[in-house]
């Protein structure tokens, strides 16, 4: 996947990792509402452990939920996959109708300025400089980090080009194949057709609503205080669903003013989103582990 990704937007406009950040509200609040149902309705009995697994779901990364679920509820492993898998797919369907509750026409309109180009030797450095932090604050995640800077300092080196065209080619769909079994064979009927499935598939429902809401909320804020325009929308593309949000967002802005391309813009939150949910990861890993 991070072969795949380029840095190159959030670098060129830093304070959009803010709305990243800001999306992430969706994993820490599906964790408290995860522990409260469990607690106070009877209807389901989570763990804080399991609760923790649970609500990764909240950032639309599936690599990051199979990493939490592995570690923290294995039991559960097959359950979150689906859902976290589930609801970046339904991307599409799910985030418009919340962009729009949430935005005017006038905020939907927003032209935002080109950003500057950014120099290759940023991107260079800009993983390595990711990674180390990662591994110094939160070492529970540098293994999730460091695979995603490992594969995006490949392509971005210029020096391994068959390497990573590998990695975005026939490595990807090949992992993906096996992934997919793999997560097939923990969905036995007798584990996965259950009340707390069911749980498991709302609780990310309302996690990954949340999560775009608080973008979109968040881009609205920033705008109201910055010189320069931010379209609200790019918001919903703080989520890790890359680069499927940042696609969802463009096309939601060139439906209410053609010609509006928002797409590079968007595609600054949804990487810093990627790292956002890396570090929330390493976060819960380090408390419930």
């Amino acid at each position: 996947v991070g072969a795949m990704t380029d840095f190159g937007p959030l670098l060129s406009n830093p304070k959009t990792a803010l709305l990243g950040g800001a999306a992430q509200f969706g994993i820490f609040g599906s964790l408290v509402g995860a522990a409260a149902l469990s607690q106070y309705t009877g209807m389901v009995d989570f763990t804080l452990k399991q609760s923790a697994a649970i609500s990764i779901i909240g950032g639309a990364d599936g690599p990051t939920s199979i990493f939490i679920a592995s570690a923290l509820a294995p039991e559960l492993l097959g359950a979150i996959a689906v859902a976290a898998y589930s609801y970046m797919a339904l991307v599409p369907v799910i985030q418009p109708p919340i962009m729009r509750a949430l935005t005017n026409p006038e905020e939907r309109k927003i032209v935002m300025k080109t950003t500057r180009k950014v120099n290759p030797l940023e991107k260079l450095i800009f993983p390595l400089v990711v990674i180390m932090m990662i591994a110094l604050i939160l070492p529970d995640a540098a293994p999730l980090m460091g695979a995603f800077a490992l594969g995006n300092f490949a392509k971005e080196s210029g020096v391994v080009d068959r390497l990573s065209n590998e990695m975005q080619n026939s490595l990807i769909n090949i992992v993906t194949i096996f992934l997919g079994l793999g997560v097939g064979s923990k969905l036995q009927s007798d584990t996965f057709l259950v009340a707390e499935s069911l749980g498991i598939m709302v609780i990310g429902l309302l996690a990954f609503s949340a999560g775009t809401a608080a973008g979109v909320l968040m881009g609205k804020l920033m705008n109201r205080f910055s010189k320069e325009p931010i379209n609200p929308l790019i918001g919903a593309a703080g989520v890790s669903a890359v680069p499927m949000a940042a696609r969802v967002v463009s096309k939601v802005g060139s439906e209410e003013k053609p010609g509006n391309i928002l797409l590079m813009h968007a595609m600054g939150p949804n990487v810093a989103g990627v790292i956002g949910s890396a570090v929330a990861a390493g976060v819960l890993l380090s408390i419930f582990k």
